[in-house]
């Protein structure tokens, strides 16, 4: 969506908005960082510009629904992400002399227009979790045989441990045996 910043350039005070972006990543994108995430409905977005003398300062709200796998037993997960972001809104003409990293801190206008769905794609792939767990105390899946360690122990022999490990694995055991 491109909102028309025009009025507010021209001296109007007050911009608010709310629409839905819709979100076709493909969960097979290898160049998205929302690789392996469904997203079933589209993004929410509601929010407003406030122009107070000339300063465009913009308050947002992005909220959407996700569906994917645990990061350790790969059970599906869903759940909603919700994110608040706050940028000052200025036409590109006034920040030609900024870094590309000081850019970041703000919303472009290109011709007296906003372009949202590209800066909140941006937004989200930056702030969307890697991975999620489909609770804190998550086992996982066993190294050797695969099975997920929720439902039980597996019937593999004790983990081998690593020869340039088996040191510190001693000093831990004589640990455990000086608590006993």
């Amino acid at each position: 969506m491109k909102l028309d910043l025009r009025p507010l350039l021209a001296g109007e005070r007050y911009l608010s908005f709310d629409y839905e972006l819709p979100l076709d990543i493909s969960p097979e994108d290898s160049h998205s960082f929302l690789q392996g995430t469904r997203f079933p409905s589209p993004m929410k977005v509601t929010g407003d510009i406030t122009n107070t003398a000339g300063y465009m300062r913009m308050a947002l709200t992005l909220s959407v629904d996700y569906e994917t796998e645990c990061g350790r037993c790969l059970a599906p997960v869903s759940g909603s992400f919700t994110l608040d972001l706050e940028k000052t809104v200025a036409p590109r003409k006034l920040l030609e002399d900024l870094t590309e990293d000081r850019l970041d801190e703000y919303a472009i206008i290109e011709d007296g227009f906003l372009d949202m769905d590209t800066q909140l794609m941006e937004q989200l792939e930056m702030e969307f979790p890697v991975r999620f767990l489909c609770r804190e105390d998550c086992k996982g899946l066993c190294q050797r045989c695969g099975k997920n360690l929720n439902e039980g122990p597996c019937g593999c022999v004790e983990r081998e441990i690593d020869p340039r490990l088996a040191p510190l694995q001693r000093i831990l055991d004589q640990m455990n045996e000086e608590n006993k």
